[in-house]
């Protein structure tokens, strides 16, 4: 292989690498400014929770079919569609001068990044898939962009937010997108394509469950668990997604082809890899809280203060982890990284109203780093490795689907339990704790369920040797 044609390999993983990463930062660089979005746009209270929810509902609603899209329309176009909506969106969201607006905007941003991820995941194993060596080193920076941005997004968010505006935290992705399209037919692949269909109607249904489970369970605390509304809205996210299984059965070229879950570990790694989602999400923002209502940390500080967890997960997921995983295999570092994770979250349940950031913060959030920093990589390789190459699409929807919608139903849950415990008390520094405390809790609890499962159901190590020696070439029929 020629040296141009491996340093375009390289420069085309580091667009793939930044896209995971703005995509995922999407989610957490709206953080800090929210305080301020409530007060020019005027939201209520309840309402201003959609603007992180109206973003990560429909980003993990529709990647499905962005994977499907990725697969038939080739993953280069899809990629480039994916950026030009996120775009888009991002200028709708920093213009809106009304709450519905904002919340178009970003349900807007969620579409493109429903194209872009999945996209990108197919080219990321076209370029780099003939080679297991190569393609674990690419997944480690690829897999480490994901939780760096989340984690990022805070720090940025406080910068924009405290020395410009709030609109500057979707104004930072126009010249990015713009520059990452500019990218794309010089470093990119162009994928070939498929002929097929689109299943629309399984499109909807997915989507709508899925945001009708995560509608309902947002407004379980202030409805009630109990309540006809609630009960209500849950049932019929059973319906709807019951029905998305039925119209996948039924169809000759459905959105999610039922068949790939006989893939070995695909639907273990994906409820792991739920859970990790569910822990990671809720004690990233509880920890961004503690920080700023119980130590007093403005918004710049805020952000700061978690760099050193941000910089553990790039360092250990790019130089370590990928060794590691070759190694000992996929299921040891899960296992071990959602144990570790755990204790890294109760430590951060022992945090004091009266605390100090070197004492309750700094030690708890490096190993909670550090068992992301394992677990995040091979879970996502357990769950998409073995999976054949022309469904890489699809299996990068579905796994992404699953940590999205695991991150919002954990929060979800978190967030009921830690208003219960006194989250809501501003000002009381004490209640606040309280409730921050049990937020933790909940997440390391999460955290602990997740290794249990993975012990349980993932495959050893001997079974990733022998997949390793024999790919799956062709779908599991």
């Amino acid at each position: 292989m020629s040296a141009n044609v491996q340093r375009r390999r390289w420069w085309a993983l580091l667009v793939l690498a930044m896209a995971q990463f703005m995509v995922i930062m999407d989610t957490s660089i709206i953080g800090v400014a929210l305080p301020d979005m409530q007060r020019d746009l005027g939201f209520s209270s309840g309402g201003l929770q959609w603007v992180f929810n109206a973003y990560v509902v429909v980003f993990g609603g529709l990647l499905l079919l962005g994977g499907r899209l990725s697969d038939l329309l080739g993953a280069r176009r899809v990629f480039a569609a994916g950026w030009a909506v996120l775009i888009a969106g991002s200028v709708v969201a920093a213009a809106a001068q009304d709450a519905w607006v904002e919340i178009l905007g970003r349900g807007v941003q969620g579409v493109g990044g429903a194209l872009i991820t999945p996209a990108a995941m197919t080219l990321l194993m076209a370029i780099f898939g003939g080679n297991p060596r190569e393609l674990g080193r690419a997944m480690a920076l690829y897999g480490a962009a994901a939780p760096a941005g989340g984690t990022a997004g805070v720090f940025l968010g406080g910068v924009l937010t405290e020395w410009l505006s709030w609109p500057w935290v979707f104004v930072i992705y126009v010249p990015i997108g713009l520059a990452t399209l500019a990218a794309v037919p010089a470093v990119l692949p162009a994928v070939g394509a498929r002929r097929g269909s689109v299943d629309l109607l399984g499109a909807v249904a997915v989507t709508a469950g899925l945001a009708l489970a995560v509608f309902a369970v947002v407004r379980a605390p202030e409805q009630g668990w109990g309540s006809a509304a609630t009960l209500l809205q849950l049932g019929g996210a059973a319906v709807l997604l019951a029905a998305f299984v039925g119209i996948q059965r039924a169809l000759r070229q459905p959105l999610m082809p039922l068949r790939i879950w006989r893939t070995p570990d695909l639907a273990a790694a994906n409820v792991v890899f739920a859970l990790l989602g569910a822990a990671w999400i809720p004690a990233w923002y509880f920890l961004n809280l503690y920080l700023q209502q119980v130590l007093g940390f403005g918004a710049f500080a805020s952000g700061a203060a978690l760099l050193p967890m941000t910089v553990t997960i790039m360092v250990l997921m790019v130089g370590v982890t990928g060794r590691l995983m070759g190694r000992f295999g996929t299921k040891s570092l899960t296992v071990t990284g959602l144990a570790v994770l755990a204790l890294g979250l109760g430590g951060l349940s022992l945090a004091r109203p009266g605390g100090s950031f070197a004492v309750d913060v700094l030690a708890a959030s490096l190993v909670a780093a550090l068992g992301m920093s394992l677990a995040y990589i091979p879970t996502m390789m357990a769950a998409i490795s073995r999976v054949a190459p022309q469904e890489s699409g699809l299996a990068s929807g579905i796994v992404n689907t699953t940590y999205q919608v695991g991150s919002a139903l954990g929060l979800a849950v978190a967030t009921a339990l830690a208003t219960a415990r006194g989250a809501d008390a501003l000002g009381n520094a004490a209640r606040l704790t309280d409730g921050f405390q049990a937020a933790f809790l909940v997440a390391a609890g999460v955290a602990g369920l997740g290794a249990v499962l993975a012990l349980v159901l993932l495959r050893g190590r001997r079974a990733d040797a022998a997949e390793r020696r024999e790919p799956v070439a062709e779908p599991v029929a």
